[in-house]
């Protein structure tokens, strides 16, 4: 797995918990060893930059991902091609304003929103009620999983 992590925003970050999350999400969904993935964080304004240009919406929002080959989920008999999965974009500033609300660190949700991230790289919606309660099923599958194997590194 090729996936590349920047940090371009103000406030420190473990960098290594999110690369672990991001290649047990793209192992969970079978995607190929060869696929490509970077992870941008930044800060509020940069955010909030590429909201409006893309999403046509104001103010910084959590993540947003730009897919790139259009991969889909591969199977344990088939993964999927290799190729460019796309970017994620992340903004710890809102991520930590999410989690004082949600109630757990910033860094359990800059792993939820990775995971959300790269689910929706891979084709997943969440605009109809059955797409919401697939997505949302599989997310907490992968950091339910995730968490389990992080107990187990130490």
């Amino acid at each position: 797995m090729s996936i590349e992590i920047n940090n371009e925003s103000t406030m420190p970050v473990d960098e290594a918990a999110i690369l672990r999350l991001a290649a047990f999400a793209l192992d969970t969904m079978h995607v190929h060893a060869d696929a490509e993935l970077a992870i941008v964080l930044v800060d509020e304004g940069a955010m909030e930059q590429l909201h409006v240009q893309w999403m046509d919406e104001p103010g910084p929002t959590d993540v947003l991902s730009f897919p790139m080959d259009e991969l889909r989920p591969g199977t344990e008999e088939q993964e999927t091609p290799p190729g460019l999965l796309g970017d994620i974009v992340l903004c710890p500033q809102v991520a930590k304003e999410q989690a004082e609300t949600a109630g757990h660190s910033t860094l359990d949700e800059l792993l939820l929103l990775t995971t959300h991230g790269v689910l929706h790289l891979l084709g997943f919606d969440h605009a109809e009620p059955a797409e919401e309660k697939e997505m949302f099923g599989i997310q907490r599958d992968i950091l339910i999983g995730f968490a389990v194997q992080e107990r187990q590194r130490h």
